[in-house]
């Protein structure tokens, strides 16, 4: 039994937006940004009840309108009829792990090349045409496939094409994706393509929380009584989405409200035109929704906090947002000189919000968005050699013996990030698709067929013809053409880029700790942040300091998370290497378990001095946990921290027991086209 949309307590701005959409499909859809457990698959689930029935073509595969049929679908022609068998708007959940063949559909590529027969299986976009596509977690799919979704989203068609062979139909629905941006967030270019995006958070009022736990213990209870007590208020919105549709092409954007959704977007500095676009529907859709035939300015004012916190220019580890603030003044200064000025909507009927309180009217107030982009002062980046000098006692290996080994210092903030060169994991791999590494995969260039072991998904027309060739006499071909048979069939073998899993082993200790010194050490590691960020890859933290190593983060997909752990960490005490080290060891082979096609890449961050062991030999110790990694084919790399007019090179021995390159601070940089090219391997 779906919890009814009805009873969802709260979440008033991922309503609307989901409402809109319902009402305006063109609006683009909708993605929900939120921490776990906030009911976000509970109330898109719970969508698809109140939408209105659809009538259909009976035997049609692609749910084509009787009354205007898609005059391309593969199951037609279909002639127009004044109406057909109804039923309800469908919900399709796309998985994670779905391959683009499942999404698109397939074709029979066995049947058209033996038999001349171009068989198309549907996939999941022709199943959800004029109804819902859920993508739950949609951070964590393939990049080319959310692509995919959104073109057909926004094109209202699909298109599988196989060797030439190219079949079409339509796909409209209404596109909802859902994540948690602790487990990474989706690429500039990917967010901009979804129209509307909401933050949700569980709410922190008790009363509000326990009216949460009582209504779900009511419907757990008795799931048919309770959805029976919300079965009005969910007749209502949805024949309130009906009328809404119906109002909707009669609904006028004027110039004034036009040029309020184009100042607004300015103000805001976004790229390109899509914003002003969706701005512009989703006032559009609202007003309709509010049971308005002309866009208001407190249209606008909804849908640009709903348009524009993922548009507006930021950093990549910023999260979206919006400031209220710089919205009211672009409004302020886009009315028109000699109109009434307009103080946003009233209480009542006429204020332009519907009178019976229901799911929409809290989109008006719902969430706000504070800016989080904070001015911060960075400390200078010091010049190659500058560094502090020591003169402090050393311990063994040349690290600093602190006087008070357990003390701390302030975290210092980090320099300014730069363009990173691409390191690699050296060979070819095979695991999720990314940017970073080489790998076998289902996107890339073609460099050779093999024989397929199920399923031909992209055939290699070269290395089929070859291998059917040297058999037509004994088929008894003898005219031009070929005869070909199942054996014949030859799947290509593509190369692409993977994913990887960069796990960052950071020394926070007292021999690190001049202020200048680790800023421009965060700097750089943050500067891989943003390049792992790029590239789609997994990362993980280890900090080692004073007496042992810290698991800072746990291998995620949120460098979000990792960049703001970077940024708080304090550094004191003792050089703690070969405890780094073994902890690194430690958490890839726990995910060497759970991700064994995720090849790791190890970047250790230190100077190579060594002060604290158990043994009492901190050196000896580091160096043996180097050479294990290296015997479990980790491919690694040392950055050098080490600054200063002497110089002890323990940083380079460390690389050559680890089996990788050493890099200095400075080399870190993609300055030329060769360097970001070369593998981990091959640096050195």
């Amino acid at each position: 039994m779906i919890y009814p949309f009805s009873a969802v307590v709260g979440m008033d701005d991922m309503r609307l937006a989901l409402l809109l959409n319902a009402v305006s499909p063109a609006v683009g859809g909708v993605l929900v940004r939120g921490e776990k457990g906030t009911a976000k698959s509970t109330t898109v689930r719970a969508l698809a009840a109140v939408l209105p029935p659809v009538a259909v073509v009976p035997g049609c595969r692609f749910a084509c309108d009787p009354a205007a049929p898609d005059p391309g679908c593969p199951d037609g022609p279909h002639e127009p009829t004044a109406g057909g068998p109804s039923r309800p708007a469908r919900l399709v959940e796309l998985p994670v792990g779905a391959s683009e063949d499942r999404v698109v559909g397939s074709l029979d590529l066995e049947r058209a090349l033996t038999e001349g027969v171009k068989a198309f299986e549907p996939g999941l976009l022709a199943a959800a045409h004029r109804g819902v596509l859920y993508v739950d977690e949609v951070n964590l799919l393939h990049d080319h496939l959310v692509d995919l979704l959104l073109d057909a989203a926004a094109m209202g068609t699909a298109y599988v094409e196989r060797e030439g062979i190219s079949v079409r139909h339509a796909a409209r629905f209404l596109l909802v994706g859902t994540m948690n941006p602790e487990e990474g967030e989706l690429r500039p270019q990917l967010l901009d393509r979804f129209g509307l995006t909401v933050e949700v958070a569980a709410p922190r009022d008790p009363a509000v929380r326990a009216e949460v736990v009582r209504r779900r213990f009511a419907s757990d209870a008795d799931p048919a009584g309770f959805a029976a007590e919300w079965s009005a208020e969910e007749t209502g919105l949805a024949d309130r989405i009906a009328d809404a549709r119906a109002r909707l092409p009669r609904v006028v954007l004027s110039d004034a409200a036009l040029q309020q959704v184009t100042a607004v977007c300015a103000a805001f500095d976004v790229d390109g035109l899509r914003a002003d676009l969706v701005t512009a529907r989703a006032a559009i859709a609202h007003a309709a929704w509010s049971g308005r035939d002309e866009v208001t300015e407190d249209d606008v004012r909804v849908a640009a906090r709903l348009a524009l916190p993922h548009r507006r220019r930021r950093n990549p580890f910023d999260a979206p947002g919006l400031d209220e603030d710089v919205l009211d003044q672009a409004l302020s200064d886009s009315r028109p000189e000699d109109g009434p000025e307009d103080d946003g909507p009233d209480d009542g009927p006429d204020g332009g919000g519907p009178e019976d309180g229901g799911p929409g009217d809290a989109g008006i107030g719902g969430n706000t968005y504070e800016s989080d982009v904070e001015t911060q002062a960075q400390p200078p980046v010091p010049e190659e050699g500058s560094g502090e000098p020591t003169t402090a006692p050393r311990g063994e290996g040349g690290g600093r013996a602190d006087a008070s080994p357990a003390a701390d210092r302030a975290a210092v903030a980090p320099s300014d990030p730069f363009r990173a060169r691409r390191l690699e994991v050296p060979g070819i791999g095979a695991g999720a698709a990314g940017r970073r590494s080489r790998a076998r995969s289902e996107r890339g260039r073609v460099v050779g067929s093999t024989r397929p072991a199920g399923t031909v998904t992209k055939l290699h027309l070269a290395g089929t013809v070859l291998a059917a060739a040297p058999h037509q006499r004994a088929r008894g071909r003898t005219g031009p053409g070929l005869q070909m048979r199942r054996e014949d069939l030859r799947q290509a073998t593509l190369e692409g880029r993977e994913g990887n899993l960069v796990l960052f082993v950071v020394d926070a200790s007292g021999s690190m700790g001049s202020r200048a010194r680790m800023g421009t050490v965060k700097g750089a590691v943050l500067s891989l942040l943003l390049d792992a960020y790029q590239r789609r890859d997994k990362v993980g933290l280890v900090t080692f300091r004073g007496s042992g190593a810290d698991l800072a983060l746990p291998p995620t997909w949120s460098v979000e998370a990792a960049a703001a752990r970077l940024t708080d960490l304090p550094t004191g005490g003792r050089t703690p290497l070969a405890a780094g080290l073994q902890r690194a060891r430690e958490v890839l082979r726990v995910e060497r378990v759970r991700d064994p096609q995720r090849r790791p890449l190890l970047v250790v961050v230190t100077d190579g001095r060594a002060t604290g062991a158990r043994g009492g030999a901190p050196l000896a110790e580091a160096h043996a946990a180097a050479r294990l990694l290296a015997a479990e084919g980790v491919a690694g790399v040392v950055v050098d921290c080490e600054s200063g007019p002497v110089r002890l090179g323990l940083a380079a021995t460390l690389g050559a027991f680890l089996g990788g390159p050493t890099l200095a601070m400075g080399e870190l940089a993609a300055d030329d086209l060769a360097a970001t090219v070369r593998s981990v391997r091959e640096v050195a």
